[in-house]
């Protein structure tokens, strides 16, 4: 088992051989289903790259038993992924970059909270997969950091250390569903991430895309979400599950994503 250096408030293991997950008593949660290197091939720098044949594996739809009826009445689903520890080429292990269907229950593309619990990451978002990208962000996370994705935008999620795996919680809309188009028209998100000699993340633009404004950063404070810093989503969900309430209905909180800084 792989040990996690945050507590995400419900009793759940991340395991290595093989890739996936233990749930403890009364957690509920599925099978994994697991990405291979085949499937996001076409997203990378070097579409012919070597890298572990597993990427990452990932379990959506995870709580705790007493929770399983108000999560489907709130239309609020949980997930888990884990990351293989590596490298895909010079790049690091990651996922390919989707956008979030919109919502049949919201007419919203949905928003993504993520709370990472161990290794390191990078949450990377764009506003629009368009030739103009529009404003791109990196945002640089360690164990029991926030990263809320806003409605509507391209994102991936990046292990920045090659040694260790990285695995996350998110809350997510329980009609999820992922929009690959825009990412594959243009070969993989705006800006690659790729490792130097020294195993540090430096950045190459995609020349698939207009030139775009990129920021790299820590991530920001959520508290006009209802987040609080040091205290895990799951347990904010336990304590007051009206929090939550704006990412299978992002319109709640409609002011929030004018302008959004992750």
């Amino acid at each position: 088992m792989c040990k996690l250096f945050f507590d995400p408030g419900l009793d759940i293991k991340p395991t290595e051989n093989p890739m996936g997950f233990i749930y403890g008593p009364g957690v509920f949660g599925p099978q994994v289903e697991n990405r291979k290197l085949k499937d996001i091939s076409r997203s990378l720098m070097d579409p012919n790259c070597e890298g572990p044949d597993i990427v990452y594996s990932i379990a959506m739809d995870v709580g705790k038993d007493v929770h399983k009826e108000l999560l489907n009445s709130m239309h609020l689903l949980y997930g888990v992924v884990t990351y293989a520890a590596g490298k895909l080429g010079v790049e690091p292990i990651r996922s390919q970059g989707h956008i979030h269907k919109v919502s049949p229950f919201s007419n919203w593309s949905t928003p993504e909270v993520y709370e990472i619990w161990s290794g390191e990451a990078i949450v990377y978002m764009q506003e629009y997969a368009e030739d103009n990208p529009g404003r791109c962000f990196a945002v640089y996370a360690k164990p029991g950091d926030v990263v809320i994705v806003p409605p509507y935008w391209i994102h991936a999620t990046i292990s920045a250390n090659p040694n260790r795996p990285l695995t996350f919680g998110a809350w997510c809309d329980r009609e999820y569903g992922f929009v690959y188009d825009g990412v594959k028209k243009h070969k993989g998100i705006a800006w690659y991430p790729v490792f130097n000699e020294y195993n540090e993340i430096k950045w190459k633009a995609n020349p698939c895309y207009q030139f775009s404004e990129f920021v790299c950063k820590s991530p920001s404070d959520y508290a006009n979400l209802g987040i609080s810093k040091g205290k895990s989503i799951y347990c904010t969900f336990e304590e007051n599950p009206e929090t939550f309430l704006f990412v299978p209905s992002p319109q709640v909180k409609e002011e929030c994503w004018i302008n959004f800084v992750p």
